[in-house]
């Protein structure tokens, strides 16, 4: 097996949600999706194997994004949306 590094494989980045600007938030919710996916299938080799066919099916896509998006939501409420 193929396996993905123990770096990609933290649930979350220095263990903390907290960051400094919404787009911080943002890079972090790509990040934390990315972490999951890894998590959740380890093989490097049976990810890009499913590449070529949810890279181009639309409800792949937006289910990625969702996933991104929900992270996005949590970072954002734990960051009191960035408010002062």
């Amino acid at each position: 097996m193929n396996r993905v590094p123990d770096s990609e494989l933290v649930l979350v980045p220095g263990d903390t949600l907290i960051t400094a600007t919404p787009g911080e938030g943002r890079e972090l919710a790509f990040t934390l999706a990315r972490h999951s996916i890894h998590n959740i299938q380890p093989d490097l080799d049976a990810l890009k194997a499913g590449r070529p066919i949810y890279s181009v099916n639309p409800d792949s896509l937006i289910a990625a994004s969702q996933v991104v998006a929900i992270e996005f939501q949590t970072i954002a409420a734990a960051n009191h949306y960035w408010r002062p």
